[in-house]
């Protein structure tokens, strides 16, 4: 039988997020990307939401390498949980190289093989020969892949857009893209995140103009709230608030950290003499500060908000400007008005996306996503990193593009696409899905679902005394309730909670202790429906048999 090449989405379509995909030939697997999703609001004490990697560690020998298109967490951020069950070189950047192995240090794995590539590198992989290509995005550091294949070359396009005149002077390696078209290109993956967007992505530089009124018109202490990633933006707020004779302060954790990686690599540059502490600050009138913070998503912990709350030494007031730099994120919405009220509040300047080009997006919008398709002219087509209607919309533009119908594979998580230069068909899946981590561990739905319930009616535990000869209730019997009811002002019910235990347990009097289960499950049934009855909520219900 003739080979195919196997495409294999472990994340990142029907979601914006958790980015994992998969090719296979052979007896060779590459993994493109490594990401996971922050928890919605519906998932109580969940850390991260990765990609089920299970596949991966059942052909881990297998694997030759993972290659990063870019440093953002939804595409580094289940590294470290990927490489407690399976290792292999990981490949990206000198900026997503250098922010992996600060994730993968504080994860206390020190001994990854992380190597170094630059545009235009090429490396080979058991039957893959990879090349790098410079792309533009909203972070440093972000290539493209070209893959060459027994079977013809892959393209993946990671996040990108087209920006021709982006602030590290290096635009997207348009050429490179065209050289493959002109050669023949078996598939394109390509970002759809802004398929729904017409037209094209403002420049990155285009922001430059906002921040220098700004800065002119500012009077007192100028702080900005962006993404820490984004080192292109904060060179250009860095570039302005000196040019007005201000020092600049980073506050937050992954502020300081990035900021630091980026100086180092030589991604930002910024006089060291013009970056100080926050206890420096003291040194200098309001009109000399620009301060750079986290928290421009409304997060609890950032600076931003702790500013805004007044638990942070830089608290925000009176005659400080306040520049949110970013767009929220869907889910998000909240608690970035939450901070934005609670500036105004301060009586601060508030100037966010609503009010001013403080914002430019990262992804290609649709004329962008045109190009890419008119460039590369690919033989099959996925459309990645998007949710259903996403995908669904780039499909259809890349059949207005010449791309023929079966030709097109709109994916699901863990369906396998099996190419060859004749045709394409999804055949057959491998399990995949999310892992939601608490801490180091998966968490599964059943736990998820008492979680919540927790959350939303609260606990009843009822202790009951039984003795181990006769069967009877043989001491008081006990409710403990914790985020249900305030026990002192709810004693009638208590009362009559407790009789209708007794009722139940006299049931079983002379039981033998092979019954208890029974009798637990007979308890909890009853005090539920009782509960239910008189307040019409469901608290989780435990009930604990003791004998004596």
């Amino acid at each position: 039988m003739k080979k195919t090449l196997n495409i294999i989405p472990l994340g990142g379509v029907g979601e914006i997020g958790k980015n994992m995909t998969v090719l296979e030939y052979d007896e060779d697997i590459l993994i493109i990307d490594c990401g996971l999703i922050f928890p919605d609001e519906d998932m109580p004490g969940i850390d991260a939401v990765i990609p089920d990697m299970t596949y991966l560690e059942q052909n881990k020998e297998r694997i030759r390498g993972i290659l990063l298109t870019h440093g953002h967490e939804d595409h580094i951020g289940a590294l470290p949980y990927a490489l407690q069950s399976f290792r292999a070189p990981i490949f990206g950047s000198a900026f997503t190289i250098a922010l992996a192995e600060h994730k993968l240090s504080e994860a206390k794995i020190r001994d990854a093989d992380l190597r170094r590539v630059n545009p235009r590198d090429s490396i080979e992989l058991g039957n893959f020969k990879v090349e790098f290509i410079k792309t533009g995005h909203s972070i440093a550091g972000a290539l493209a892949l070209a893959i060459t294949t027994p079977l013809g070359v892959v393209m993946h396009t990671g996040d990108f857009k087209i920006d021709l005149t982006p602030i590290d002077g290096e635009p997207i390696d348009i050429n490179r893209f065209a050289y493959y078209g002109t050669r023949g290109v078996l598939a394109l993956l390509s970002d759809s995140t802004n398929i729904e967007r017409p037209g094209h992505t403002q420049s990155e530089k285009e922001l430059g103009k906002t921040f220098e009124r700004v800065f002119v018109a500012a009077k007192g202490r100028v702080i900005v709230a962006s993404f820490a990633s984004n080192v292109y933006r904060l060179q250009q707020v860095a570039d302005h608030a000196i040019a007005h004779g201000r020092v600049i302060c980073f506050q937050g954790r992954s502020m300081e950290q990035v900021a630091q990686i980026a100086q180092k690599l030589g991604y930002m540059r910024i006089p060291e003499e013009r970056v100080v502490r926050a206890e420096q600050l003291k040194n200098y009138k309001d009109e000399q500060v620009c301060v750079i913070t986290t928290g421009s998503q409304g997060e609890p912990m950032s600076g931003l908000y702790r500013m805004a709350n007044a638990s942070h030494r830089l608290n925000i007031g009176k005659g400080d400007t306040v520049v949110i730099s970013a767009s929220a994120i869907p889910g998000n919405e909240k608690g970035v008005s939450r901070v934005i009220n609670a500036l105004f509040e301060k009586g601060a300047d508030v100037i966010y996306d609503q009010m001013a080009d403080v914002h430019v997006s990262g992804h290609a919008c649709r004329e962008e996503l045109r190009l890419m398709l008119s460039i590369t002219k690919p033989r099959y087509f996925i459309p990645v990193h998007g949710e259903y209607r996403h995908l669904q919309m780039h499909a259809a533009l890349a059949q207005e593009m010449g791309v023929e119908v079966q030709n097109i594979f709109a994916m699901e998580i863990g369906k396998v696409l099996e190419l060859s230069p004749r045709k394409g068909v999804c055949k057959q899946t491998v399990q995949a899905g999310s892992i939601k981590v608490d801490g180091n561990a998966g968490i599964e739905d059943i736990v998820l679902k008492d979680r919540k319930t927790l959350s939303e009616y609260g606990l009843v535990v009822a202790v009951i005394t039984l003795d181990s000869e006769t069967g009877r209730v043989v001491a008081p019997t006990q409710l403990i309730s914790r985020g249900f009811i305030y026990m002192k002002d709810a004693e009638p019910l208590i009362a009559e909670a407790i009789e209708q235990l007794k009722m139940e347990c006299a049931r079983f009097e002379g039981a033998d202790k092979s019954d208890y289960a029974g009798i637990k499950n007979a308890v909890k049934s009853r005090l539920k429906n009782f509960l239910y009855s008189k307040t019409k909520r469901n608290p989780m219900v435990i009930p604990i048999v003791n004998e004596i």
